[in-house]
């Protein structure tokens, strides 16, 4: 009988061997690789040839980060980046030039929206937001000049769900390239290329290391836009290190495991929270009062391990609620084996007006939380005590 194709999970832990039939794969700290011969390193410059050339653009653990990742969201090909904002950044300028246009999700994380709105009008790309919550307006908004849309779902940090299947239609419909980040859900809640995306980003710096540790990105997709973001890249030298890479490779053999403990906690945090008399306003995917839960049902396996919620009295209340937890951290990360509270008006969407931050809902009294491994009693007690002292 022959042995069937191992599963993604598989995949993912089982790590290629050199000569030296090492158990884990080793480090590439170098700057250059050698070559037999001028020959073969002419070969290799002129893509003749398979190998590595340097680092900036080309090492052994970027390469079996990137060969993961594709692996698991189904993807032609990829490029690795530094940190999260590196790869949204390269995504989007590689493809996009002086006088294209990008329809995008107004529910989008902070600093991909000052590049919207400060960076990208400088090299002439013009963009038009659209609200998460009313689809039914974007084709609308689709301009003669529109290249490509641009989304996250779940949102950060509203947590709006986009039905990728419908969005995937409009895409190509239209001839556009879909775009979708896919930081919060990861490919083993959601796999937007299945719909129809012809891109999809990564923070790796969030649930894919998951210990707060190390910086990095990674666009998955198509061949030929992947091409260009590598050309893009080679030349302005966005590249994740090597050691990096390498952490992020080996934590992805633990994300499944990790992810599972996420979202259970998450769920019971959060139909904890949807009955406790201090908050209000209680949204996580995963939940039946989510507004798009039946979207969420269709294209993720599990909420995810977000949770925001308003408390009750608004800015003066929240702010005694963060001074109040005892165990859960006050950062602006997420996707941490830690439990994590943030208040996104005053620190991850700071620089978005009060109007801005009105139309995505993110109200001053909002909190979000990452919801860690810890046992999900200790999560609740801290969470339910500091509520308790907000009164």
């Amino acid at each position: 009988m022959s042995q069937k194709k191992p599963q993604t999970d598989t995949v993912r832990i089982q790590a290629e061997q050199t000569k030296f039939r090492e158990h884990s794969v080793p480090l590439y700290l170098t700057s250059s690789f050698c070559y037999d011969n001028a020959e073969q390193m002419r070969a290799v410059f002129a893509d003749e040839e398979e190998g590595f050339i340097y680092s900036r653009f080309s090492n052994p653990n970027a390469q079996e980060l990137i060969d993961k990742m594709c692996s698991l969201e189904g993807a032609e090909a990829g490029f690795a980046t530094a940190t999260g904002m590196a790869t949204v950044y390269a995504s989007i300028a590689a493809i996009v030039g002086n006088g294209d246009h990008v329809l995008a999700c107004r529910s989008i994380f902070g600093s991909t929206h000052t590049l919207f709105t400060k960076i990208f009008p400088r090299f002439g790309i013009t963009h038009t937001y659209v609200d998460a919550n009313k689809p039914e307006t974007w084709e609308a908004e689709i301009k003669p000049n529109t290249k490509m849309i641009f989304v996250e779902t779940p949102s950060n940090p509203g947590l709006d769900i986009i039905d990728l299947e419908w969005l995937g239609k409009l895409a190509e419909k239209h001839n556009l390239i879909l775009n979708v980040d896919n930081c919060f859900a990861t490919p083993l809640l959601q796999k937007p290329i299945e719909f129809g995306a012809h891109l999809v980003t990564h923070s790796g710096t969030k649930w894919m290391d998951g210990q707060g540790r190390v910086m990095g990105g990674v666009v998955v997709g198509k061949q030929e836009l992947i091409d260009e973001i590598y050309t893009f890249c080679r030349s302005t030298g966005p590249a994740i290190s090597p050691f990096n890479a390498w952490v992020l490779s080996k934590s992805l053999e633990t994300l499944e495991v990790r992810l599972d403990r996420h979202c259970e906690n998450a769920l019971t945090l959060a139909n904890c929270l949807e009955h406790h008399p201090e908050v209000q306003n209680v949204r996580y995917p995963g939940l039946m009062s989510h507004p798009q839960y039946d979207i969420a049902q269709k294209q993720m396996k599990k909420g995810g391990g977000l949770i925001t919620f308003e408390v009750k009295g608004g800015l003066e209340q929240g702010k005694r609620f963060l001074d109040n937890l005892t165990m859960c951290s006050l950062t602006a990360n997420l996707g941490d084996s830690r439990t994590i509270a943030t208040h996104p008006a005053s620190t991850t969407h700071a620089k978005l007006s009060e109007e801005e931050r009105q139309a995505v809902g993110i109200t001053p009294g909002l909190v979000r939380i990452s919801v860690g491994l810890e046992n999900i009693a200790d999560i609740i007690s801290d969470i339910e005590q500091a509520l308790g002292k907000s009164k």
